[in-house]
């Protein structure tokens, strides 16, 4: 199998798909991979890297997709990569289909089998690759949320640990799952006095048991989330819906019972987002004012750490890619369950229900298109 890896262009994304570890076995089993020069740069990651352990260097995208049967990326194809892209072309990549309509229209009619990272899973339940990226986004969230509240970034002028005789910072967390659970461990650490919201009872519970004293936990609905925004100086989303848009948690009425000048991250933003007045940014134009608050919602955060990020994901998608290109997409997604799971979109018919369901299309069976 001919396998590419395209230079990431969403802005500021320094991510790179696959790393030499990962090409080299690869190369072993008589795969060719093709990377696009300077792929790996904002890795620090050097073309000659790459033709160390065998990989070609192409000049171009146009002749990265032109010859790989599988395209290997970080983020989801953008415009200007939508006319690349041919029928039958395997893609294994993030796509968050259910943040945009334009490019699940652009998937359905190139006919390429799209096999989406934040939609495979584990038996257990649990979401491999998008977990390691929550992961970063969670300690993240943290990290620009307690620079945002600086004075001379726009935000209040909070210090998120407070000093001896004045008090710490409020943080509320909305969602207690894995981006969750790591903005509570960072927030926590710095002292901010932190609240996390989440409907399901046991993760409450977990967390109660293992964050420090300066965690309390809540029962989310409506109520309790304008309760806290009230006192809030920063307000985390780390809400997840699998596979479909975020639901929006905090609507602009309930934004303005917040503290002018507190800032809201939404980790969600690439599903929509949790809050009504979220809008994607980047990391060259992060924030914006609404309703007096602070947004920070940038839709691609672990790409401004891609020397922890690009090994954290490459870790987990290389025994995947591996697998695709030694077996074949559609062999590889019938043995695992769990990758079949990805499969969004194949041959111009959409095969997650989610998906089919927000934006009008009939849903596929899988087994339909592996057969």
């Amino acid at each position: 199998m001919i396998i590419g890896i395209p230079k990431e262009i969403k802005t500021a994304e320094y991510r790179v798909s696959t790393v030499p570890a990962v090409v080299e076995p690869l190369v072993h089993a008589g795969h060719e991979v093709i990377v696009e020069t300077g792929a790996g740069q904002g890795t620090g990651i050097s073309d000659s890297h790459y033709t160390e352990v065998g990989a070609k260097i192409a000049g171009s995208p146009e002749e990265v997709y032109g010859a790989a049967d599988m395209v290997v990326k970080v983020k989801e194809p953008l415009p200007q990569e939508y006319p690349l892209i041919r029928k039958g072309q395997v893609l294994f990549t993030f796509f968050h289909f259910a943040a945009s309509a334009e490019l699940t229209r652009a998937m359905v009619e190139s006919g390429a089998v799209c096999v989406a990272y934040e939609t495979i899973e584990e038996p257990d339940g649990t979401l491999p690759i998008l977990t390691t990226m929550s992961e970063v986004a969670g300690r993240m969230a943290i990290q620009e949320g307690a620079k945002y509240l600086e004075r001379p970034m726009g935000g209040r002028g909070v210090l998120l640990g407070g000093v001896p005789g004045v008090r710490p910072a409020n943080v509320v967390i909305l969602g207690g799952g894995v981006a969750g659970a790591s903005a509570t461990k960072v927030a926590a650490g710095m002292g901010a006095n932190v609240t996390v919201l989440d409907i399901n009872l046991d993760k409450l519970r977990y967390l109660d048991f293992v964050m420090p004293a300066n965690v309390a936990t809540l029962m989310s609905n409506p109520y309790n989330i304008r309760s806290v925004l009230r006192e809030a100086d920063l307000v985390v989303c780390a809400v997840l819906r699998h596979g479909a848009r975020t639901p929006v948690l905090v609507t602009r009425k309930m934004l303005k019972l917040m503290k002018p000048q507190a800032v809201v991250v939404d980790i969600a933003v690439d599903q929509g987002g949790c809050f009504e007045t979220t809008r994607p940014t980047t990391h060259t134009d992060p924030v914006y004012m609404e309703e007096g608050i602070l947004h920070y919602c940038v839709a691609n955060m672990p790409g401004a750490v891609p020397s922890t990020s690009t090994y954290a994901l490459t870790n987990v998608t290389a025994p995947y890619i591996l697998a695709l290109a030694d077996k074949g997409w559609k062999q590889t997604l019938r043995d695992d369950p769990g990758l079949r799971k990805g499969l969004n979109i194949a041959y111009g018919k959409v095969v997650l229900p989610a998906i089919a369901e927000l934006f009008g299309y009939e849903v596929t069976d899988p087994e339909d298109v592996l057969s």
